[in-house]
C-alpha cells in the first residue's frame, strides 16, 4: 500500500456510485418493469432510499474519521467539497427524505395529493453533492500520488 494511500478517496468514489446507481439510474428504472405498480415502487423507493442514505452516513463518518486521524484541525475551507455533502446529506436526512416518505405514504393508501417540488429539491441535491464529491475524491487523489 502506498505511504500517502487514504481510504476516503475510494470511499468518496464508492460514495459516488451508490448515489449514482440509486439516484439517478434505479429510481425511475424501477417504474418500467413489467408488473410494477405504483404503490409498490413508492414502496421499494422508500426501502432503497432509506438505506442508500444509512450508506451515504457511513461513508461521511469514516472520510470524517480519517480527516480526524490525519490532522489535528479539520478546516472547512481545505476541505469544502466535503462539507458540502455532508450538509446536503444532512437536509436530506431531517427533511427531504421524510416529507418525500410522508407523501410516498400518502400515494400509497390513495390519498390525492398536491403537486409538490421535493423531487426537483432532492435531484438538485444529489447532483451538486455527487459533483462536491467528485472534486473533493480528485483533489484527495491528485494531492497524494
Amino acid at each position: 500500500m502506498p505511504k500517502n494511500f487514504h481510504v476516503k478517496v475510494p470511499l468518496t468514489f464508492i460514495w459516488i456510485g451508490f448515489i449514482c446507481a440509486i439516484s439517478f439510474m434505479e429510481a425511475w428504472l424501477k417504474f418500467q418493469a413489467p408488473g410494477i405498480t405504483v404503490t409498490l415502487g413508492l414502496g421499494i423507493g422508500k426501502l432503497v432510499f432509506s438505506a442508500l442514505n444509512k450508506m451515504e452516513w457511513i461513508f461521511a463518518i469514516a472520510i470524517l474519521t480519517e480527516q480526524v486521524y490525519l490532522r489535528k484541525k479539520i478546516l472547512i475551507k481545505d476541505n469544502l467539497f466535503y462539507f458540502i455533502p455532508l450538509i446536503i446529506l444532512f437536509i436530506q436526512t431531517v427533511w427531504i427524505l421524510p416529507a418525500l416518505d410522508l407523501r410516498a405514504e400518502a400515494l400509497i393508501k390513495g390519498q390525492a395529493l398536491t403537486p409538490s417540488n421535493l423531487h426537483i429539491w432532492y435531484v438538485g441535491l444529489e447532483v451538486l453533492k455527487t459533483i462536491c464529491l467528485a472534486v473533493f475524491g480528485i483533489k484527495v487523489y491528485t494531492k497524494n500520488i
